[in-house]
This record gives C-alpha cells, structure tokens and sequence, in this order.
C-alpha cells in the first residue's frame, strides 16, 4: 500500500560527542503518523540526539487498514524501535503523544532502568467517554465513527491522520489502556508532561491518573495555554521541543 512520504518511519543518528550518546524515541498518536512527531525529532536531531519516530501497523495507510491491527502490534513494533536505539545509544528517553503516551509508559514499565526519562504530550490511558463502553458490541455492528483527529489550533497547521476512527482498533488500544493504567506504580523514571489547557480528544482524567499513581519521584506537569490536542504541531510546539530537550539532557546524563 502506497505511503505518503512524510507519513514514513524517521529516524537520524546522534551527533559525535564525549559524553554519553543519547536517544530518544517518540511514539505518535491513534490514528496519526509520525509527521505529527517529526519536527520534534528533527528538533532533537539538531541538538545531538539520535532520534526515532517509527509508523505503527496501520497507520497511514488507511482506516480499513488499522481496523485490523491491535495494540499488542503498536507496542511490538515500539519496542524493536527502543532496543534497536538502545544498541546505538548510552541512554534512550521515550516520549509520546497522545496513545503514543501510554506506549511509552509501557516502555518505562517493561524495560525499566534501561528507559531514562519520560516525555508525555496530552498522553492518553483513560476515557471519560460514555459511549466507550459500546465499543466491545459496537465494534461488531459498525466499522467506525467520525474521526478524532486534527485538533490543532493553529489554523495553518493540518494533522495528517484517519477522518475515521476504526472502531476494533479503538477498542483494542483502550483495552492496552486499562493494562497500562493498572501498571502505572512500576514507573519510576523522570517524567516531564505537558497538558494542554484545552484538548478536545483527551479529557484531563489520563493526566490526572498518571500523575497521581506513577512512582517518580522526578515529575513535572508543563500547563500549554495555547494549543489544542496535537501540541507537537500546533502553537506551543516550541515549548514542547526546548523544555524537552533540556529534560533529556539532564536525565540522560544525571
């Protein structure tokens, strides 16, 4: 199946250095691609990082597509990316956005010491919602729902993901949702999050959930005024990348 070029896996070595070498992978959103992720990569390429923003099975191709995967596939996939930047790298930081949150924290859970640090845009491992609890019957009946995607406020600014959402692959990642929920205490590692104010996908319950039951005793909570869900593209993107950047320089060689 054909794929947009900018909607293709990236990644870029470090910069020669000294000190340790430092890699960080980013993991994108349900629905999205990692354009949504690139310029922040691109960001901490510049900075020396080796950086890694892999495509998850189903993504930018089509809905259909995704419809026939399941999370257990995202997080796979997640987790060859981080041992492949952990053959190259000293240390590796995990960041994501939105789903690509949760799977990060499931890197920190599963790989423990290996993971220095955690960085989390709006990170998704709870729903409010009301109708999600249709999903398990509805799955069977309707093959998707309008799409969550694009809520960017920057109005030059366009997210390239699914107009759709496909419903056995929403309810596959809620179900990877709950087991990360449940396994939260076993993270312990530095965390930066940034929350946007206003995000019209993510409801403030997964921050809330996060910040009140992981173990780090190194946590932070950056408040973004003036973005909406897809903060890596929209306003604030340059908070996100400097904040960041100096997060993992300081957890990668503390």
């Amino acid at each position: 199946m054909l794929i947009a070029p900018e909607d293709e896996s990236f990644a870029a070595a470090g910069a020669p250095s000294d000190g340790p070498r430092i890699g960080v992978l980013l993991c994108h959103g349900f629905t999205g691609t990692p354009s949504s992720m690139r310029p922040w990569a691109e960001y901490l390429n510049e900075h020396g990082y080796a950086v890694s923003a892999p495509r998850w099975p189903g993504h930018g191709t089509s809905w259909q597509d995704l419809n026939m995967h399941t999370y257990d596939d995202w997080y796979g996939d997640a987790e060859r990316a981080f041992e492949k930047l952990q053959a190259d790298c000293d240390q590796v930081v995990v960041g994501g956005l939105s789903m690509g949150g949760c799977l990060a924290l499931n890197l920190a859970i599963d790989k423990g010491r290996d993971v220095a640090g955690v960085v989390l845009v709006n990170p998704a491992v709870n729903s409010a919602r009301k109708d999600v609890k249709l999903l398990p019957v509805l799955k069977h009946v309707v093959p998707a729902m309008p799409g969550i995607s694009n809520d960017v406020k920057n109005p030059d600014v366009q997210e390239r993901a699914y107009s759709k959402t496909p419903l056995k692959a929403a309810h596959s990642m809620l179900s990877g949702f709950k087991s990360v929920r449940e396994r939260l205490p076993e993270v312990t590692q530095p965390l930066l999050l940034f929350r946007s104010r206003t995000d019209h996908v993510v409801d403030p319950s997964s921050a809330r959930i996060i910040l009140s039951t992981v173990s780090s005793r190194d946590v932070e909570e950056r408040i973004l005024e003036d973005s909406y869900h897809v903060a890596t593209i929209d306003n604030d993107a340059g908070v996100v990348f400097t904040v960041s950047a100096d997060f993992i320089g300081r957890v990668a060689t503390g």
